[in-house]
């Protein structure tokens, strides 16, 4: 914080202006915050749709440039992360704001795999879901009903229940995800093996089944990890703000992450990977491609390329090198011959070359490669969004719990009415 102050002038239509002083924030990193908050007072506030220029908290987790494509946890760069970490090892780091010894980090991971088993009740859950259901909605609330079974971990005002309650979303989201999968094709669900790390083990329970060992390839482990470290926060978003929202009103963890996944469903928010893979799907075959290309350069028609740009990064996504590195070696491990792979590395070779893309910086993002990573692995375009959530539960857990651990106020959004004034009102006979 720092002691400059802005004076906003207004014109009270009175012949004189008012001068408001207002009170600038200054951050470790990233532009001033000029504190509005004083301006109720006066008879004023602020028209921001979408909250763009709004900084509704303040935080310690994660910062973005998106100007220079800088992603940071904690201060540490998102590449050095994916590099030289896993996903586990950036839970507590976004969790208790430092990278773990080798000591801690082994009670971690120990402690996560404790928690890896659901309640049998809550199987009988997935009873009352349709086989077609979408796991987004299965995820959602069985996610939210995880209160009516962990009663022991509900009372956010003690840092124990609040550090159980994360331990078990983290531990559990990758087990309800897998079931969520199994019920819709109509197999056995499978417990996790904590013999195997997060990922292998989400792998196994996804893909493995009781009458045979799972066999799960080193790299397209590491390549799942890469896709959950990637995912695992990106500052005050669409359901990361619905999180800390839900929890302003003093909610329960899991009531909070239940809302967090609903804000992820959308389209415009985690479906986008999905949105890539339904792209290629329309392309149909490489001879497509420069008809698509024209269509995307042309302002009047609808179509759009999926996956690439991005609306934070102006310059490029720094966590879209790593999982195109991801996506090379699981395309290399499993050496199959898909035509919608063959349209993707085309798009990929056109946008980097094109002087039309690379003008307006539309690089590909990370929703475009794990997209294609995901398609390659065979699974299904409505378990894209599910399996952002496992990744990203942690970025809601540590702004949920950043949020609790301060202090905070119910939030409460104003508006601007443009509706009726005040008028009377006429029985029905009159009308």
């Amino acid at each position: 914080m720092t002691e400059k102050h802005a004076t906003l002038s207004i014109d009270n239509g009175e012949g004189s202006v008012d001068n408001i002083e207002l009170p600038i924030h200054e951050g470790t990193l990233g532009p001033d915050v000029v504190n509005v908050s004083g301006l109720t007072a006066e008879g004023y506030f602020t028209f921001d749709p979408g909250f763009t220029s709004t900084a509704a908290c303040e935080s310690q987790i994660t910062f973005i440039d998106g100007a220079n494509g800088v992603l940071l946890h904690r201060g540490y760069p998102i590449e050095q992360l994916a590099e030289h970490s896993d996903y586990l090892e950036t839970c507590y780091l976004l969790l208790y704001g430092e990278l773990p010894t080798a000591e801690q980090k082994t009670e971690f991971v120990r402690t996560v795999h404790q928690h890896t088993m659901v309640h049998e009740q809550i199987r009988t859950f997935f009873n009352g879901f349709r086989r077609d259901a979408h796991p987004m909605a299965i995820m959602c609330g069985v996610v939210g009903a995880l209160s009516a079974f962990y009663h022991d971990s509900t009372d956010i005002s003690d840092q124990n229940h609040r550090t159980v309650a994360a331990y078990r979303l983290i531990a559990k989201m990758p087990t309800i995800a897998a079931m969520s999968y199994k019920f819709s094709i109509g197999q056995p669900f499978m417990y996790p093996d904590n013999s195997l790390d997060y990922s292998a083990n989400f792998l196994h329970m996804m893909f493995g089944n009781p009458c045979e060992p799972s066999n799960i390839s080193p790299v397209i482990a590491r390549a799942m990890d890469k896709i959950f470290l990637l995912h695992a926060d990106h500052e005050q978003n669409a359901s990361t703000s619905t999180v800390r929202l839900a929890g302003s009103s003093q909610a329960n963890p899991f009531a909070c992450i239940a809302a967090g996944i609903a804000a992820l469903w959308g389209p415009s928010h985690g479906g986008a990977n999905e949105a890539v893979v339904k792209m290629l799907e329309e392309i149909g075959d490489v001879s497509n491609i420069d008809e698509y290309i024209a269509r995307a350069k042309d302002k009047d028609d609808p179509f759009r390329l999926m996956g690439f740009g991005h609306r934070v990064y102006k310059n490029f996504d720094p966590r879209a090198k790593v999982m195109k590195q991801a996506a090379d070696e699981v395309l290399a491990e499993l050496g199959i011959n898909d035509p919608m792979l063959d349209i993707a590395k085309r798009l990929e070779e056109i946008a980097l070359e094109d002087a039309y893309f690379v003008d307006k910086k539309l690089y590909p993002n990370v929703d475009f490669y794990s997209g294609i990573i995901l398609k390659a692995l065979g699974i299904p375009t409505t378990m894209f969004t599910v399996i952002f959530a496992v990744g990203r539960t942690v970025g809601w857990i540590a702004h949920w719990n950043e949020m609790i651990s301060g202090s905070y106020r119910i939030g409460r959004p104003r508006q601007l009415y443009t509706g009726y004034s005040e008028r009377d009102f006429v029985t029905i006979d009159k009308r």
